[in-house]
């Protein structure tokens, strides 16, 4: 039977309002506590007169509600305000005071007062009351709903950042292994084809014939076995680094589109880290895409360049231009992703367009600590570089 009592008396308790009263006049606490009282109000109640307690209590009793006279002997009522504010800034602050011009009234709302009571109209002191901590509830349950949105966002922003990662790793792993297993594969079988062709019968045409057949379907296998490695992620980014990729990757659009792409880069020959050079390309490729789709071009000019503390890459064609509504569109998947890319890396990305003047794309990404050569743990390997296996003939894509 003791354990329920004490369970009621503690939701009792925490039921009920702290309020702090810093009031100079015995008399005017006391009425101030009856009108309270007489509202059913549920409360505990300090009061305090003067400001060394006032501050004190403020640290120790840590009320819901402070009430405060204006006019006090040892401190005014805009300094007992101040140090509500820095002391326990969330908490509802009503002046309880004895006149209270209009000027000053509102200067005290302006500086942060939550309202203003007269002594000879504590008829309003109970719903003002009620009011400031219905408000300071809101706003609790405001900041609470606020940082579960932020934590979830970045729970998001790492997640997305994973999966980033782990898409980047299993293209290389997948182009590894294309590289690495089928294309050496096809490598050796063409050898063993050859060897074959050399030892058949001089007579038999049709043999010959179909030996030189099957060899040209390696060969158009072999091709297509590099540029799909290639594709999943060029050796270029990883060996000789960000602007070789953007070049070879300009020189690819133009073949496969008749569209001129020329790129220019000031960074010279330094190689940054992997994820910024990934971010960078993935961008790119994605501004090269929506240029085929939507910009109607002819022409496309890359820039590649530092700037103060960020690295900054340019992508400007001279299309139709992208919309405002364009940019804009939350369904806009291809933007929403390129975005997404940057924020990862603290970056930001622009996108900028004039009808029948292009657009123009614009990635702004912190600028790393420069390194003059990859570091040996490298973990973004490229596959080009692996040794054969089982003394299989290599299979190079350099002339990719």
């Amino acid at each position: 039977m003791l354990k329920p009592l004490r369970t009621a008396a503690d939701k009792r308790l925490k039921n009920e309002i702290r309020i702090l009263l810093l009031e100079d006049r015995a008399t005017d606490a006391e009425l101030v506590r009856h009108s309270l009282k007489q509202s059913g109000l549920s409360f505990c109640w300090k009061h305090v007169d003067n400001k060394s307690a006032f501050t004190h209590e403020l640290e120790r009793f840590a009320p819901d509600l402070v009430l405060s006279d204006f006019s006090l002997p040892s401190f005014d009522g805009y300094s007992a305000l101040a140090i509500a504010q820095e002391k326990c800034p969330d908490t509802p602050f009503i002046f309880v005071t004895g006149t209270l011009g209009e000027e000053v009234a509102i200067e005290t709302l302006k500086k942060g007062a939550t309202d203003y009571v007269l002594k000879h109209r504590l008829v309003r002191l109970v719903p003002s009351v009620q009011r400031a901590l219905r408000e300071a509830r809101e706003r609790v349950e405001r900041k609470r709903a606020q940082e579960q949105l932020r934590r979830s966002h970045e729970q998001l922003r790492a997640l997305s950042m994973h999966l980033q990662d782990v898409r980047e790793q299993e293209r290389i792993r997948i182009a590894r292994e294309v590289h690495d297993e089928l294309g050496q594969a096809l490598t050796g079988l063409k050898l063993q084809l050859t060897w074959l062709a050399k030892r058949l019968p001089r007579n038999p045409r049709l043999l010959h014939e179909k030996t030189r057949m099957m060899a040209e379907r390696i060969d158009r296998t072999i091709q297509a076995v590099r540029r799909i490695a290639t594709e999943l992620r060029p050796p270029l980014l990883d060996s000789a680094g960000l602007p070789a990729a953007l070049e070879w990757q300009a020189q690819e659009f133009e073949k496969q589109t008749g569209i001129r792409c020329t790129v220019k880069s000031s960074l010279g020959d330094t190689v940054w880290n992997q994820d910024l050079n990934t971010t960078f390309f993935r961008i790119f490729q994605e501004t090269l895409t929506n240029i085929i789709r939507h910009s109607n071009a002819t022409r496309v000019a890359v820039r590649l360049y530092e700037a103060t503390s960020h690295l900054v890459l340019e992508v400007h064609d001279n299309g139709r231009g992208i919309s405002k509504e364009e940019i804009q569109n939350t369904k806009s998947i291809g933007l929403l992703g390129m975005r997404e890319r940057a924020s990862l890396l603290s970056g930001e990305i622009h996108f900028h367009g004039e009808e029948g003047e292009g657009t123009t794309v614009r990635v702004l990404i912190p600028r790393p600590a420069k390194t003059a050569a990859r570091q040996k743990d490298n973990s973004y390997e490229n596959s080009t570089h692996r040794r054969p296996r089982s003394g299989a003939a290599r299979f190079e894509t350099h002339s990719c």
